[in-house]
């Protein structure tokens, strides 16, 4: 870790204290979804409750929509800086902390503060606000985040330099994505309400193009469900959650019966959005110098079928097939276990075993299901 990693760390582990103000994040694909006329919004709903909120920094871009909804809630004066020849604004951090508010409204998360302020970042100013124990809402599009800035760049071809860690993140207690489809926002962009019209052709040439806004879209989408999930895991006790589906698929050299096993165990794992792996466990029986070629060569096959449509696939070497199903389902949080119907004797045979008994035992305990396909 270099010398400005440890300090973001650092800076960081010291909001992580009691009394620190409640947070949340609005995050968007892209400018002009909506961020800072959301905020406004909820401004506006604290402020007729009753709620102390005021307008610690917005940058309205001149949108006359979200301009107009400034009317009515105070704000925070801004600081004047002389810089280089010029009078610049910035959020008055000084004057936020004095007044104390119950919430504030800071947008432009990423924002660089001007040489000389007391902290070089925005979001570094929103950590003191919430060590003070001040409750802050913030916005920040999805390409200032700092994991995913390369990502971004190869899909916008533009490296973006203003960026936030993702440790800040974590930091919140809620994170919201603003969401429009692509045709959505080219239709905003095209009206006028994100850019002056004579800037439009131009944006639409460059970054506002629907693939690119498609997969900033699934950036921002999947950035909040991580948050989501995240919030489930350490908020939630484990009793009370949702399962989420994790498949595990068993297969064996038989051709045939694996392909079932795989394909309908794909299905499965799609209808329920869920991981799922493909395991085939190799007996001394099926050794690499026993199993017939053919056999490999199907086998061989079907893992690459496995992958093929979005498994993960898992070899390995055990002299009882059970207790290596039971490790790896354990291992991989599996919920549900699908293997294909064995020959009718076989299964009879497979039922009297203290070791099949100990697989049915061992996943009873620990709530994974078993699925026979045919």
């Amino acid at each position: 870790m270099d010398t400005k990693e440890a300090s973001v760390q650092h800076f960081l582990e010291l909001a992580n204290r009691s009394g620190r103000g409640k947070f949340k994040i609005y995050i968007g694909m892209s400018a002009g979804v909506g961020k800072t006329y959301r905020m406004l919004q909820e401004a506006h709903a604290m402020l007729r409750n009753g709620i102390n909120v005021q307008i610690g920094y917005i940058e309205t871009h001149g949108r006359t929509e979200t301009h107009a909804l400034l009317d009515g809630l105070p704000q925070i004066p801004r600081r004047q800086v002389f810089y280089k020849g010029k009078m610049l604004e910035e959020m008055d951090l000084s004057a936020i902390l004095l007044l104390a508010p119950d919430w504030v409204v800071v947008d432009e998360l990423a924002h660089t503060n001007i040489p000389g302020s007391k902290n070089e970042k925005r979001w570094q100013d929103v950590v003191d606000l919430l060590n003070a124990g001040i409750n802050v809402i913030s916005a920040v599009n999805i390409q200032h985040i700092e994991s995913i800035n390369l990502e971004v760049k190869s899909i916008t071809g533009v490296e973006v330099t203003e960026r936030i860690p993702d440790l800040l993140l974590k930091m919140a207690d809620e994170v919201v994505n603003i969401d429009l489809t692509a045709d959505e926002l080219i239709t905003r962009l095209k009206e006028g309400k994100i850019y002056d019209r004579s800037k439009v052709e131009n944006a639409l040439s460059n970054f506002f193009q629907a693939d690119k806004i498609l997969q900033l879209r699934e950036l921002a989408l999947k950035e909040v469900a991580t948050q989501v999930e995240r919030k489930v895991e350490t908020e939630i006790p484990r009793s009370l959650q949702m399962r989420h589906e994790t498949f595990l698929a068993c297969i064996s050299s038989n051709d045939e019966a694996a392909k079932k096993v795989i394909r309908k165990t794909a299905r499965l794992a799609t209808y329920y959005h869920a991981d799922w792996y493909v395991l085939y466990v190799q007996t001394p029986r099926e050794s690499a110098n026993k199993i017939a070629l053919a056999s490999q060569r199907h086998l061989i096959n079907n893992l690459k079928l496995a992958t093929e449509l979005g498994a993960e696939v898992l070899h390995v070497q055990h002299s009882s097939i059970s207790t290596a199903i039971i490790d790896t389902a354990l291992a991989k949080q599996v919920t549900t276990i699908c293997m294909g119907k064995p020959h009718i004797s076989l299964f009879r045979i497979i039922l009297r075993t203290n070791l099949f008994n100990q697989l049915l035992k061992t996943l009873s305990s620990n709530d994974i299901d078993i699925i026979i396909l045919s």
